[in-house]
Parts: C-alpha cells; sequence; structure tokens
C-alpha cells in the first residue's frame, strides 16, 4: 500500500510511483484512469534541476490523469519500472532528469541485454546541469513548460515531430556496453571535469562556468603549461577509425551523435550510419583558429591543420586515453583493454522545440548547410570516412 505521499513497494523501495489515488505498481498501469495515460515520465529526484523542481514535477505530474509518474533513486531499479511501463500502451517516455540519466534509461532500453520489444519516441526534459541532450531535442527552461508541450504533442499525430539520432555504444572491457550520445576524452575530457569539481560547486551560473572553462583551457594552450587553477595537459595517444591511425597530444577529442554543442552551435554528424569523430591536436594555431572558426558558423568550410573530422563504424582508444566521460558520466577502461566505441541502434525521440516541426528541423539540420538568422550555426564538415594508404 502507498504512503501518504504515494510511496509504494512494488518495485522496491527506492522507486517512488507518482499518480492520482495510487494504491501499488500495478494499480500506477492498470488504475482506473490508466486508459487516458499516455505519457510515462521517468524522474531521477536527484539530478541538479530535479534538486529545485521536485516538487513542482510531482505536482504537476500528481494533477494530469495523461501521465504516469515513475521516481527512480536507485539505476537498479530501472529495469522493473520499464517492465511495467511495457505493459502499457504509452504514446511516449518523458526522460526528467541530467543526460546520466537519459544514459542510464537508454541503456536499460537499446543495450545488448536489453529485452526485445517495442519503445515508444522518448522526449528528454531539462531536469540536468548542462542538459545537452535535451537541448538537441529542442527542450530548454523549465521542465513543466516542456511537458506540457508534451502533453499537447501527444494529443495530435507525432509523425511530425520524430527525430531520429544514432547511440553510441561504448565499450570498456568490463560488461556490456553503454549506450550514450555524447562523448569525450582526453584533454576535453578533462576540461570537462575541471568545471564539474572546481566551477560547479561553487554555484555560479552554468554559463559562467562554461566560460570560466573555455577561458582555463585557451591559458592552458597558450602557456603550455598547467597548475591547480588550470585544467592538466593532455599525454599523447593513439586513436584508430575506421583502420585509420591519428597520434598525437589532443585537446579535443569527442564523438557525438547530437547537434547540438557543448557551448554554441551545432554540429551536423555523419548520415551514412558511422561516427564521427573530431580531434583537435594541442597546437596552440589549432586550437585558436578552431576555435574561432566554431564562433563564426565556419569550420568545415576550409581545412585547418590538425583539426580532423573522421568517419568509421568503431572508433579504438589507445590504452594511454583509459578515462573518458560520456553524457556526463565517467568511464574507466579495464586493464590492457582500449576504450572502443561503435554505431549504436537509431532511436525516436520527440521534438519539442516550440512551434517547430521535425521535417523542418531536420533540413536545418542538413551536414551542407548552415543553419540562418538568429539561430545557432550549424558546423558542416565534410568527414573523411577514406582509408589512408
Amino acid at each position: 500500500m502507498a504512503t501518504a505521499n504515494h510511496r509504494t513497494r512494488g518495485l522496491s523501495d527506492d522507486v517512488n510511483i507518482q499518480a492520482p489515488h495510487a494504491a501499488g505498481v500495478a494499480d500506477q498501469v492498470g488504475r482506473a484512469d490508466a486508459a487516458r495515460a499516455t505519457i510515462a515520465v521517468i524522474s531521477n529526484p536527484r539530478s541538479d534541476g530535479n534538486k529545485v523542481h521536485r516538487g513542482r514535477v510531482r505536482k504537476f505530474c500528481d494533477t494530469r490523469p495523461e501521465i504516469v509518474h515513475f521516481e527512480i533513486v536507485e539505476r537498479g531499479d530501472l529495469a522493473a519500472a520499464l517492465d511495467k511501463i511495457a505493459e502499457s500502451d504509452f504514446r511516449a517516455i518523458a526522460i526528467n532528469g541530467g543526460d546520466g540519466t537519459v544514459q542510464g534509461v537508454l541503456t536499460r532500453l537499446f543495450g545488448e541485454d536489453a529485452p526485445n520489444r517495442a519503445v515508444p519516441p522518448i522526449a528528454v526534459l531539462p531536469s540536468g546541469r548542462t542538459n545537452l541532450i535535451a537541448k538537441d531535442l529542442g527542450a530548454t527552461g523549465d521542465p513543466i513548460v516542456a511537458l506540457e508541450r508534451l502533453i499537447a504533442l501527444t494529443s495530435q499525430d507525432l509523425r511530425g515531430h520524430i527525430l531520429k539520432r544514432d547511440l553510441i555504444a561504448l565499450d570498456t572491457g568490463d560488461g556490456p556496453a553503454t549506450m550514450g550520445m555524447f562523448f569525450a576524452a582526453g584533454a576535453l575530457a578533462d576540461t570537462l571535469l575541471y568545471c564539474r569539481h572546481k566551477l560547479y560547486p561553487l554555484k555560479m551560473p552554468n554559463w559562467l562556468a562554461h566560460l570560466l572553462t573555455v577561458i582555463a583551457g585557451l591559458i592552458s594552450v597558450l602557456t603550455n603549461s598547467t597548475s591547480r587553477l588550470l585544467p592538466p595537459m593532455p599525454r599523447e595517444a593513439n586513436v584508430t577509425i575506421g583502420g585509420r591511425s591519428l597520434y598525437g597530444r589532443f585537446q579535443v577529442l569527442m564523438v557525438s551523435t547530437l547537434q547540438a554543442l557543448v557551448l554554441t552551435g551545432r554540429l551536423a554528424p555523419p548520415r551514412d550510419g558511422n561516427l564521427g569523430l573530431v580531434a583537435m591536436e594541442r597546437k596552440r594555431a589549432t586550437v585558436f583558429r578552431s576555435v574561432f572558426a566554431a564562433f563564426v558558423g565556419k569550420v568545415g568550410f576550409k581545412p585547418i591543420p590538425g583539426l580532423h573530422f573522421e568517419a568509421g563504424p568503431e572508433i579504438r582508444l589507445g590504452t594511454e586515453l583509459e578515462d573518458a566521460i560520456m553524457d556526463g558520466e565517467s568511464f574507466h577502461a579495464a586493464p590492457g583493454h582500449g576504450i572502443q566505441l561503435r554505431i549504436g541502434p537509431s532511436v525516436r525521440f520527440i521534438d519539442l522545440t516550440p512551434g517547430a516541426r521535425a521535417a523542418e528541423k531536420a533540413a536545418e539540420e542538413s551536414p551542407f548547410s548552415a543553419a540562418s538568422g538568429p539561430r545557432l550555426s550549424t558546423l558542416t564538415p565534410l568527414w573523411n570516412s577514406h582509408s589512408r594508404p
């Protein structure tokens, strides 16, 4: 039986199911008003955004018959919640958490050991710190506003609002692969961790933390040094993609199937079923020319020595690069096993961009055209997918 605050024990003590008149987990899907429920909301109450908005989201979900709300405290309980969701005919799954929460749900739904079952399209609410995935799918600002838009969309034909994104399968040599959408290694991973551990705890606005991170990274490159106030120096490493090898010190090693970038602009990934690797060598001229080209939306118009755009179905990192980040979560390669990436399944997501339809957005995201007007620039590199001699 549920307690006064709707806490139930049908899944485990670490899962809260929020819905009107809840009496147990089975009743969440089988309750009298469940016929009107079209959206399953999966919440991580520990995400940064939910620490602020958790009470508002609970109250909103509790008053909307279209929603069944699952609060997941421990990731190990997620599989049981998804089993309950699969028993009903929801039109959409909404993930209310940060990028790491999205990663956990995607791995459970589409990982190597995931059950073979139909999955409704997925919406991502902006309830984390960086919210890179939510941003890519059109959700920014207040998660309640995003939920209201999702409710409106699920009451009509969703086909015009579906975006497809490929997943990245990350293999560290220790267990099944993890599914994600944004991967960073080398100095980029160290810089992201610098932002998380040194700047985020200062409680400054996200935009200021990101700006200071960029400045600290550029100072490190300019002076070719590090200190307790600067990100660490990258080590020499080898990266192999599609039979081609890159070797050097890399300021950026990034693989993303998203269009949105961490700071500004958009990056059109390969369209041929390959992963796209962005590798920027740690050379002053390369870094500063690349940063300038990125901010003015000119990346890909003219080659920049030391900036590589490589495409292939599989990417292998040398054992020198044993640490990496994917969707905000840290990963460490098993001893003697370098990190490997390969293309994962294509997943249907819901575009929550206000006033936009996915067909129009897909045209904007063409790899051979840049966004016009006040929108963020789309970086349009010509990906190299040919083997070198």
